[in-house]
Parts: structure tokens; C-alpha cells; sequence
């Protein structure tokens, strides 16, 4: 609920504080006063896009604050918890235009951007009027107001459930349809690569082993006969025969020496099983370079193969091995793919199943609910004194999507045998006040904390009728607040409270004010809405008799 509103340096108005409250608040005044002012300087302060030029002729900025009433429930909570701004039971807004365009703007202290504002003025404030193109009027937004009526909240969220998985299964099997495409255009070089990867059969490290291989077999012939011809210098004949007979020649007269020949003993003696070592090693050695000439060849073969192998697949030749595995796996799911499809598109039409019935039901509940709205607003235009108008909600099928498959349009028929046409295109000016009247008192049922703004919604009807549109804004207000922009006296006295709007020039300056009214000025400015410029004591009877019995005196 708005409690307040200050206003600084806007357009006509220097400085201004308004306290509203509950119930009907009508605005009253000249046309050219002000009155559109106070709306362009809220929407300012709610973000809304308008005018630009609002500051004050000589002022350095304008500045608007707005202050609401936030009870415990109320959605507009939810968008400052979204935004990270602090909550509480009052919600302050200020926002600033300076002279160069620019805008600033605040919500309880914390700076925000317009957009957020704007979240915010969805959940405070409804604007209607004659031109209302914001909700009412616009047909792009009836099938949202049609489910509001409805309370179709839990159903339009269970289209937007199914709708998403529908979306997430299609979208699974056309990939997977499109994944196994390209690899059937590739099965067969697939199927003869990894015939060839088995056949080979490449092991990870085997490249590098084969090649230490092949270069020691290839050594080995140019140094075997080296090798060979030292092994026999050191074996029988040659030092070993040698060593062996100098330690027998020396052993034999050792006893002879008086201990001179004990050293040279023990250093043969370890010569001689450091031989036996060095003759060991070389045996192995020559063992190693023993090969079959078929053995190098068979090598060669196997090592040129994997090199070969991992050049035609541009790979290092330890990873064929892990590649081979990488087209056998495109094989398996190419020959399991038929099984796998068949299960995505069984997910598809499962999916596809559930989205039927969700957008049926919520299908269903649209058209029960447009009759219902239809009759609602029948049953609101007979006290406005249309009662032979036809209202209809229309709703026809649409593409599916994530909001069901319906399209929703409100058209009118305001006279008996007229066509039906769009709300907007069919009504008169004074006509489509109340249709969009009758209409918001149908959809504000069961609305809390919401302040209802209404820009002049009487023009074009007078006597009987503004009265009865009067009474419509009145029990509109019960349990909330509506705020009613208007020039029908009809309307302003069924107000529970009461500005007026008015204009002065001082020193070339011209300048708007807002003035609570008393009981006494009440009657003076229902009489002036009644009879013009000059206030006779006919037009203030008439003004005590619109204004009820409290005022007759």
C-alpha cells in the first residue's frame, strides 16, 4: 500500500508531500494543473519509462520518494531477496534525474538500478486508464491476466515442468541421431582401422623396446668377432693358462722364499677370480649378440609397422593402442545405437505424453475459467449501465510452447447485434473505461497489497453512470487502496479521502500544489466540479447531496 509520496523539483512542482491511505483516493483539479504530474513523478520513482525533461525549469535535479506498507507474504519481498536489498515491513524508494538526464536510484538505502524498480512497481502498483496499454489492453498479456483469474499457477508450472523435459529428450535424441550419423558415414574406414589396430595389436612401450632391440642387433654383428677373439685371449691358452701356471711355478718354491712370495700369491689368486668374472660377462655378453639374422629382419618389420600405423592415424605410436580402443568403442555404440535410439525416441513420445496432458489440462481449466471471467464481468457491467454489452474471452489453440497452446484475446461487443471485435479497437472512450472497470474489479479479487491507480478511467460518461462507476471504484477499494485521477463529481465524492490539485503562478513562476481537503472544501470543490468557475448554493446542495448525509449540514 503507498503511504507516501514526496516529490522535489519535478516539472511544475518545487516541493511536495502527500500522505495517502486506505480506501478510495480521488484527485480533483483543472485540467493543466497537475494532476498527470503526480502520476509521471511515481512512475519516475517506479522505474516506469517516461518523459524524460521532469526537472524543474532551473533546478539541478528532481527527486522523487515513494514509501510503501509491506506485509508479511507479500511478492515484493521475493524481488529483494532476488536483488540482495534489505526487506522489513516498509519499503522506501527515492530516485533522482539530474538536469543532465542522468538517473539514480535507491530502495531503502541501497542503490539499484531502474530495472529492479521495476520488478518492484509489478508487485506495489497497477496503473489503468483510458489508454492503458500496460496489461488490459494489450493482447499479448490476456492469457496471463485469463490465469490469474484462474489461479492456474500449479498448472502452468507443470506446462513449463513437461515442456522443459520435452525439450531436453528432443534435443537428446537428435544428438544422439546426429552422433550416430557420423559415425555411420565413417563405419567402414572404422571397421577396417581397428581390423588393422588388432591385427597389429600395439602395446603401449613397445615401440621404444623394439628399437633398443634392433640397434643392439645391429651392433652386435660388427663387434661379436672382437669379442669372441678377447674371450679366447683371456680362456684356455691364453691369460688364464698363463696366470695358472705362474701361481703352481710360485706355490711351488713359496716354502723356499722365508715369506717373500706370500703377497704376490694372494694377488694372483684374486686375478684369477677377478678373470673368472671378466670371462663370465663376456660369455653372457656373446650370448646376447648370438641372434638369427631372421630375428633383426622379423624386428624391423614390426617397429617400421607400428611407426607406420601411428603416422597414418597422426598419433605417437605408445597411444595406438588406447585409440584403437577409442574406434572400437564408435563401433559398439554404432552397432547398440538402433537399441539406444529406439529408448530416446520411447523417451520423447513419454515426454511428449505427459506435455499433452499438462497443456489439456491447463487447456481445460482456461476455457472453464474464461466462461466463468466472461460471467463475472457480465454480472460487473449491468450497474455501470451496460448490461446489453457481451464481453468474451476467446481462447483458441496457438503453437505449444512453454505457456500450453492456447492464445487468449478479450473482445467486446458493446450493443446488441455489433460485431465483436479486440477490446481495445471496439469500445468508445467511455465504453472501454468500464469494460477495463468492470474487468479489474473481476481479476483484483483476492489481490492484497496492491495499490490500484486509475488516470481519469470516468471520462466520457456522466450522471447515472459515473456514479455507478464511482460505486465500482469504491467497492474496489474495500480491504486496499485505489487511487482515482478524476473530473466526475459523481466519482469524487464517493472517495474516502480527498486532494486537490491546483495551479498558481508567482512571479512569473508557475507552480502545482496538493491540498488535503476539509468537509467544508470537499463540498466547495464537488460544487465547482458540478457548476464551473462560479460556486452558486445550488451546485453545494447538490455537492452535500452526492457527498451523503454527513455533509448536509
Amino acid at each position: 500500500m503507498l503511504r507516501g509520496l514526496d516529490i522535489s523539483d519535478m516539472l511544475i512542482i518545487d516541493r511536495l508531500e502527500l500522505a495517502f491511505q486506505p480506501g478510495l483516493n480521488v484527485l480533483t483539479g483543472e485540467t493543466g494543473a497537475g494532476k498527470s504530474i503526480l502520476l509521471d513523478s511515481l512512475g519516475f520513482v517506479l522505474g516506469w519509462r517516461g518523459r524524460a525533461d521532469l526537472v524543474r525549469q532551473g533546478a539541478d535535479q528532481g527527486e522523487v520518494t515513494a514509501w510503501f506498507d509491506l506485509p508479511d507474504g507479500h511478492p515484493a519481498h521475493a524481488v529483494l531477496d532476488a536483488a540482495g536489498l534489505p526487506g522489513g515491513p516498509e519499503l522506501i524508494l527515492r530516485r533522482i534525474n539530474g538536469s543532465d538526464g542522468r538517473k539514480t536510484a535507491w530502495v531503502n538505502d541501497r542503490r539499484c538500478s531502474g530495472e529492479v524498480l521495476r520488478a518492484l512497481s509489478e508487485t506495489l502498483v497497477e496503473l489503468h486508464g483510458q489508454h492503458d496499454d500496460r496489461g488490459l489492453l494489450d493482447p499479448k498479456g490476456h492469457r496471463a491476466i485469463l490465469d490469474e483469474f484462474a489461479d492456474n499457477s500449479s498448472l502452468r508450472e507443470a506446462v513449463r515442468e513437461a515442456w522443459g523435459a520435452l525439450n531436453a529428450a528432443r534435443k537428446a535424441a537428435q544428438k544422439a541421431a546426429k552422433d550416430r550419423d557420423a559415425i555411420a558415414a565413417e563405419e567402414e574406414f572404422l571397421r577396417h582401422a581397428v581390423a588393422e589396430l588388432d591385427k597389429l595389436n600395439p602395446e603401449p612401450g613397445e615401440e621404444a623396446q623394439l628399437d633398443v632391440r634392433r640397434r643392439m642387433m645391429q651392433g652386435a654383428e660388427k663387434i661379436r668377432t672382437d669379442v669372441v677373439n678377447a674371450y679366447e685371449m683371456l680362456g684356455q691358452g691364453g691369460a688364464e693358462t698363463q696366470i695358472g701356471d705362474a701361481l703352481r711355478w710360485l706355490d711351488g718354491v713359496a716354502h723356499k722364499a722365508e715369506g717373500a712370495l706370500e703377497a704376490p700369491l694372494a694377488a694372483l689368486s684374486r686375478a684369477m677370480i677377478e678373470l673368472d668374472d671378466a670371462m663370465e660377462g663376456i660369455a653372457a655378453a656373446i650370448d646376447v649378440m648370438s641372434f638369427n639374422p631372421v630375428e633383426l629382419e622379423e624386428t624391423e618389420e614390426r617397429l617400421f609397422a607400428i611407426r607406420a600405423m601411428a603416422r597414418k592415424h597422426d598419433v605417437q605410436p605408445d597411444d595406438l593402442a588406447g585409440f584403437a580402443d577409442t574406434l572400437r568403442s564408435k563401433l559398439e555404440a554404432l552397432d547398440a545405437g538402433d537399441a539406444a535410439q529406439a529408448e530416446l525416441e520411447k523417451k520423447v513420445r513419454e515426454t511428449q505424453a505427459i506435455y499433452d496432458a499438462a497443456i489439456g489440462a491447463l487447456t481445460a481449466s482456461r476455457a472453464k475459467s474464461a466462461k466463468k471471467l466472461d460471467a463475472a464481468v457480465a454480472e460487473e457491467l449491468t450497474p455501470l449501465k451496460m448490461e446489453r454489452a457481451v464481453f468474451q474471452t476467446q481462447v483458441t489453440p496457438d503453437t505449444a510452447g512453454p505457456d500450453g497452446g492456447d492464445m487468449v484475446s478479450f473482445t467486446v461487443a458493446p450493443n446488441p447485434g455489433a460485431p465483436a471485435g479486440p477490446l481495445g479497437k471496439i469500445a468508445s472512450g467511455g465504453e472501454l473505461s468500464r469494460f477495463l472497470l468492470a474487468l479489474k474489479v473481476c481479476l483484483a479479487k483476492g489481490q492484497t497489497g496492491l495499490t490500484m491507480i486509475f488516470d481519469e478511467i470516468d471520462r466520457g460518461v456522466g450522471g447515472a453512470t459515473a456514479d455507478a462507476v464511482g460505486r465500482r471504484l469504491a467497492a474496489l477499494s474495500k480491504g486496499g487502496q485505489v487511487l482515482v485521477v478524476t473530473h466526475s463529481p459523481q466519482v469524487a465524492a464517493l472517495g474516502a479521502h480527498h486532494w486537490r490539485v491546483s495551479k498558481t503562478v508567482s512571479d512569473g513562476m508557475t507552480l502545482s500544489t496538493v491540498t488535503p481537503l476539509s468537509d467544508v472544501e470537499r463540498v466547495d470543490e464537488v460544487a465547482r466540479m458540478l457548476s464551473g468557475d462560479t460556486i452558486t448554493q445550488a451546485a453545494r446542495a447538490a455537492a452535500r447531496e452526492l457527498l451523503g448525509a454527513e455533509y448536509a449540514g
